[in-house]
């Protein structure tokens, strides 16, 4: 089989109809023609099954090591379908610490579909280990664990592997999001996880044009179970889109190896910064998860955030820079900066929000492919001005005298 950097750009296998194209057609057919009554053809309406579609989904299957892929019109989406393989009184260990859009759809639609949820801080495993028992004691046992490989927006480290262990002791399922790492950095299904997704939005795709959430699955029997909640729910991705995302995984490891050494040289930078109180990401040896992302990860990834000191405004920093533009989202080639409290966590509430360490305070960064002294340039100039509003609020954001951090090369 080839190495992964070649799966990734030219996927599995095609029928190209003997034209010899290089890469897979795009079917936008809704609908496909029966040889006769009798027949059962492979194709015959296109939310159960689109041959554009089938090559990004047997893709993503070859780079997770699944068993079968599933494409879906958004990550949500990809959630959605997951999430409804249960019935109504199952219930399942999240992450206290997920998406936003994640938490509200467990908060606001599977609580009265009837699931049942226990947040609980996925990092330690006594407390997965203990949440599992009390359910049990309960008579209520675990059907699943869900969490992400990398937290939002502060960049803890799951122990994947034990996570899934621990499920697999409890007769559970082990569901991660991948979305932060995808598997160019890690293989969750190769560590025992059984489910594994993505918003394909962000890295798979890689260019802030495409809307899509892929999943795999680990075994035919949780396939045929994912492919129902599919086929029933509808929420497929379009053929067009298959093909951008398709085209954007051709150029995942080079994209990823420049934003990664980006996002690190960033991250140096801003620990030095005097007016930044504290910085998460992996990648740096300070770091509390440093260790185990070495041991289970073959990188840091390219998304980082940042605490400013008190007395400084983040959005005076936010809205003074240049090269990042202000948006939600991730892993696009351009490099993007939000403020989580108002805009990507803004459905968690603010008392929840504090206790996960999500302060008022915190700036995350998607780092993209640009040149890096242009970026740690565009972030110290958007703190100098920060600087300058504080000091003009009274609110001094240095106690000694002014430090100033050059950018170097």
């Amino acid at each position: 089989m080839a190495r992964f950097k070649t799966q990734l750009v030219h996927g599995v296998e095609i029928d190209d109809n003997n034209t010899g194209a290089v890469n897979p057609p795009i079917y936008n057919s809704s609908t496909y023609t029966f040889d006769s009554v009798e027949s059962v053809p492979r194709w015959d309406y296109a939310r159960s099954g689109n041959p554009t579609r089938e090559f990004l989904e047997r893709q993503i299957a070859q780079l997770e090591q699944g068993c079968r892929g599933f494409a879906f019109a958004s990550g949500l989406a990809a959630i959605h379908a997951v999430l409804s393989i249960f019935s109504p009184g199952d219930r399942i260990i999240v992450g206290d610490n997920v998406y936003g859009g994640t938490y509200s759809q467990i908060n606001e639609f599977f609580n009265r579909w009837g699931l049942e949820f226990d947040a609980v801080d996925t990092r330690d495993l006594d407390a997965v280990q203990a949440a599992f028992d009390r359910a049990r004691a309960e008579g209520s046992p675990v059907r699943a664990v869900y969490f992400e490989t990398l937290t939002n927006p502060l960049l803890k480290v799951n122990d994947v592997a034990a996570l899934a262990r621990i499920a697999h002791e409890h007769d559970a399922i082990a569901i991660v999001d991948n979305t932060f790492v995808t598997p160019y950095l890690q293989k969750p299904l190769t560590l025992g996880v059984d489910i594994v997704l993505h918003s394909a939005t962000k890295y798979l795709a890689g260019h802030s044009d495409v809307v899509a959430g892929l999943a795999v699955a680990r075994t035919e029997e949780l396939a045929n179970r994912v492919y129902f909640a599919q086929n029933r729910l509808g929420g497929v991705l379009p053929p067009a889109e298959c093909d951008a995302v398709r085209r954007g995984i051709q150029t995942l490891a080079l994209r990823m190896d420049r934003q990664q050494s980006n996002a690190l040289a960033i991250a140096q930078f801003l620990e030095r910064h005097p007016l930044v109180a504290k910085v998460h990401y992996p990648g740096l040896a300070s770091n509390e998860d440093y260790h185990l992302a070495l041991r289970q990860l073959r990188g840091f990834g390219g998304v980082l955030s940042f605490e400013v000191r008190k007395g400084v405004d983040p959005a005076d920093v936010l809205n003074n820079l240049h090269v990042f533009r202000l948006a939600v989202s991730l892993g696009a080639v351009e490099s993007l900066a939000e403020f989580p409290a108002s805009m990507t966590h803004f459905e968690v509430p603010r008392e929840e929000r504090l206790k996960l360490g999500i302060t008022d305070e915190l700036i995350r960064l998607a780092v993209g492919i640009e040149d890096v002294f242009d970026l740690t340039e565009d972030l110290k100039q958007a703190l100098d001005v920060a600087e300058r509003a504080a000091a003009r609020r009274g609110t001094a954001a240095r106690d000694t005298v002014k430090v100033r951090v050059a950018v170097t090369r």
